[in-house]
């Protein structure tokens, strides 16, 4: 959250009418310009005004640069994949899929997205539309349009947010979201709301904030339009022998799937790999290196990854999708790590940015990128290939 004593150093009134003038000299010819009338933009932005308790604001005047979590302790990606979560939602997305059965039917004959997979969406999400969305859209968009952090990302997702109240589709006092401005059941931007959104139950309005076939529908539109394959599943956990580096993971190192079984990998329980994939492009994903399950995905792992960049995200969406049908955990068991914080990570990925490694960016986050360039770093080295870093590694790299 913004710090109690930012807010309070500023002059608010002040901040507040400049925050009015944005609005008309700014916002309103580039509204009117994308086709929002002067009636639409008044109901939406008509006596707004800003949200001060947001996090990661910076009110005209001060400084408050953004800065890794430097107290969050790293924890094992396993962590992510806690088991009574687990149950709970495949418990509760059974139940869903006997109510929804025809319409995740329809939506994948439709789309050619398994129903499973929008469904899993929904479930991380908004837990299955249960988690409360007390923001309203419009102040929140507008107020991270003038003074937050990413302004020039959060600006045309306002103009986009407007074009939705001129569309009639809902009301801008019914346009909810999250703290970020995600909309409704699916969390979409506004602008993915535009070019994504489905009427899929017909009554004539794209609402992702109280249908269920329309935000379930919305999903599988957004995951076809950004190149899932319908014959593909995500990928599958695998064994992965020690002779196979495990920096050889990530998108960029993609291989047919006889290649990866020619170097020995296999189905987690020794199956040789899908033969009907044989002669497909796989990936190789390790998210923990070595101190954890593999798996070998297919480019639909990458898709996922669209609506949310984690890799951890899109494992856990497509795992929960498969635990609808056969509720078992992954087989390989996830390495106790940890001894260092974000900010240790993040400072590690500046020192090997400036030894020209691409870490994917000092975020504190150990991405494919930093486990590629980890794993490099200990064979170099001489040192055990986890492609996951440890507090001794961390120390030693200068």
């Amino acid at each position: 959250m913004m710090a109690t004593g930012l807010a309070h150093a500023v002059d608010r009134r002040a901040i507040e009418r400049d925050f009015q003038a944005f609005l008309a000299n700014e916002i309103w010819p580039e509204a009117q310009a994308a086709g929002v009338s002067r009636t639409a933009f008044n109901a939406a932005l008509g006596g707004v005004t800003l949200d001060w308790d947001l996090p990661e604001l910076v009110p005209p005047g001060t400084s408050a640069p953004h800065t890794v979590e430097s107290q969050a302790e790293f924890r094992s990606p396993g962590a992510y994949f806690n088991q009574n979560n687990l149950n709970t939602q495949v418990a509760i997305g059974r139940r869903l899929i006997k109510k929804w059965g025809k319409t995740l039917a329809a939506i994948e004959q439709r789309f050619g997205v398994p129903g499973e997979i929008p469904l899993a969406i929904w479930a991380r999400e908004t837990s299955f539309g249960n988690a409360k969305l007390p923001y309203s859209a419009i102040r929140t968009l507008a107020t991270r349009a003038y003074m937050g952090r990413r302004k020039a990302f959060f600006r045309p997702e306002l103009i986009a947010a407007l074009q939705i109240v001129e569309a009639g589709d809902i009301k801008p006092s019914q346009m909810k979201s999250s703290w970020a401005g995600a909309l409704g059941q699916p969390q979409f931007l506004p602008s993915y709301y535009l070019n994504y959104a489905v009427d899929f139950d017909g009554d004539g309005h794209r609402d992702i904030w109280n249908s269920v076939p329309d935000t379930l529908a919305s999903i599988a539109n957004f995951l076809l339009h950004k190149g899932w394959d319908p014959e593909r599943g995500w990928g599958i956990e695998a064994a992965v022998p020690a002779a196979v580096p495990c920096y050889l993971e990530g998108p960029e190192q993609g291989r047919g799937m006889a290649e990866w079984g020619k170097l020995g990998v296999t189905w987690i329980d020794g199956r040789p790999l899908p033969r009907i994939e044989q002669n497909r492009e796989a990936f190789l994903l390790m998210p923990a290196g070595r101190l954890g399950p593999a798996f070998i995905v297919s480019g639909n792992f990458y898709v996922l990854k669209e609506y949310n960049y984690s890799d951890l995200y899109a494992l856990y969406v497509g795992h929960l999708a498969d635990r609808f049908a056969d509720n078992k955990p992954f087989v390989a068991k996830w390495g106790k790590v940890g001894g260092f914080s974000r900010a240790d990570v993040a400072r590690m990925q500046r020192q090997f940015e400036a030894q020209g490694f691409d870490v994917g960016g000092s975020d504190g986050l150990v991405g494919f990128k930093t486990r590629i360039t980890v794993g490099q770093w200990q064979a170099k080295n001489g040192d055990t290939i986890t492609c996951l870093p440890d507090a001794g590694m961390i120390r030693s790299i200068h």
